[in-house]
């Protein structure tokens, strides 16, 4: 009835919103790989009680960003070289049939919004913006994955994109690569407006492949310094 009062919602406000800050951390490096997250200076730092905090450490966990360990706590989760080789053939398959499936299935405001953050995507580059060219990068799969209209294939890919996430953000990227990428997916862009859905699995299967092919090279940089 009209008359009711809404119910409160700020325990799950709060709860999400820790748990994209805590994620932040880990994506920018601010927490590393095998660092125990401290949980009474992250609650004093959020000005939070420990419930939102633990909640949030359960998400990231099934993100595959931390690691919940018994009478340890949380640590932030390792990630080998071999488990990117293993996750990203993976997920270049799942996002090219999503590409395929949006090319056929998405409406034209669909397609027009993806062209309009693959536009968003060449600012940033051209800025140099490197946060947000990792947001709106993200928008954009999310925004094909959307327009794929198979729920089957969203679930799918989200178990293996969050494993992966803070590789894809902390990659150094060399301008060479920085500046394929955006040219990459103004292709994905185009075969997508042209509803052509082999052309554009194709090149989305191609960008992720590059995009293992860049990690794997940074990561072999870091090892030799």
């Amino acid at each position: 009835m009209s008359g009711d009062a809404p119910q409160p919602i700020g325990r799950t406000a709060l709860a999400v919103e820790v748990t994209d800050r805590l994620r932040r951390m880990i994506l920018d490096g601010r927490l590393h790989p095998g660092d125990k997250v401290r949980e009474k200076a992250l609650t004093e730092s959020f000005g939070v009680s420990r419930t939102p905090l633990r909640e949030a450490l359960k998400v990231l966990a099934a993100e595959g960003l931390l690691d919940l360990i018994p009478n340890r706590g949380a640590i932030v989760a390792l990630q080998t070289g071999l488990e990117l080789r293993e996750i990203f053939p993976v997920l270049a398959a799942l996002e090219a049939l999503a590409c395929e499936q949006a090319a056929v299935a998405a409406s034209r405001a669909e397609l027009d919004g993806i062209a309009a953050l693959t536009g968003d995507l060449r600012v940033s580059y051209e800025r140099a913006d490197r946060a947000s060219y990792f947001d709106v990068n993200q928008s954009i799969h999310s925004a094909i994955m959307a327009a794929g209209k198979n729920t089957t294939l969203m679930r799918s890919h989200s178990v293996l994109a969050g494993r992966v996430q803070r590789a894809r953000y902390q990659a150094n990227l060399t301008p060479a690569r920085w500046a394929q990428a955006v040219d990459e997916h103004e292709q994905i862009s185009a075969a997508l407006a042209a509803r052509d859905a082999e052309c554009a699995g194709n090149l989305m299967k191609r960008h992720m492949l590059n995009k293992l092919h860049a990690l794997m090279a940074a990561r072999s940089g870091d090892q030799r310094r």
